[in-house]
């Protein structure tokens, strides 16, 4: 019997790369995804590509930085998924292409992305300290810690949850838009925030230290507006 794959199904079509340093490198599996047709195409381990050394938490194997050449990479260009974390802190990537989820944390400190691109989710912590980062648009959840503090961030995009902490301290961020909860502390001071937006709670505290918010209204008009479980800093 004959089957015929139609254009359709190609595209729906995504190759596994299990431990994408076996193949010798981040240039190698450039040419070994070429030979393919340059498939759409996820990682179920860890990959890393800084330079700086990092101790990385939580229970996924993290190899060796595999940009063994040292090229500059400022695309992941056909990458759907990364199950473990991705460390591009520190490199010259100014798009993460295709991918749309990253397992464990993602580390994008110290890098000129400015966009996000189709990412949605981030299982671990997300890290884009010093960066150009301006809206987060697509992603809708962070389980981990959300580092934002000291970018230019003016938009959380769809961003709904994040697990642990948010820092947000000494940004242009006005409102929290669609963010309903986090999970930990939410740092906010030093920022112009006027609207909290749909947020419905905080885990532990909320500060809102030199902002217009910590001005207008109370302490207790803002318990009113958002569950939070710890202290209020104004």
């Amino acid at each position: 019997m004959r089957f015929i794959i139609t254009e359709d199904q190609k595209k729906k079509l995504i190759l596994n790369i299990p431990r994408p340093e076996f193949l010798g490198g981040w240039d190698n599996l450039q040419k070994y995804l070429e030979k393919k047709g340059n498939p759409d195409y996820k990682i179920s381990g860890s990959l890393n590509l800084s330079p700086e050394p990092r101790e990385y938490e939580n229970d996924f194997e993290v190899p060796d930085n595999m940009n063994l050449g040292g090229q500059p990479i400022e695309t992941l260009g056909n990458l759907i998924s990364v199950g473990g974390h991705l460390d591009l802190g520190h490199t010259s990537i100014k798009s993460l292409g295709k991918l749309e989820s990253v397992g464990g944390d993602l580390y994008l400190s110290y890098t000129t992305i400015e966009s996000l691109g189709n990412l949605k989710s981030v299982g671990g912590h997300l890290d884009l300290y010093e960066t150009d980062i301006k809206s987060l648009g697509e992603l809708k959840f962070v389980g981990g810690e959300l580092v934002l503090n000291d970018t230019p961030i003016k938009s959380l995009g769809n961003l709904e949850s994040v697990g642990l902490y948010l820092s947000l301290s000494y940004t242009p961020i006005k409102s929290l838009g669609n963010l309903k909860s986090v999970g930990d502390d939410l740092f906010l001071n030093g920022t112009p925030i006027e609207s909290l937006g749909n947020l419905e709670s905080v885990g532990r505290n909320l500060y809102l230290n030199g902002t217009p918010i910590s001005k207008k209204y109370s302490e207790e008009e803002i318990r009113q507006m958002v569950n939070v479980n710890g202290k209020i800093y104004m």
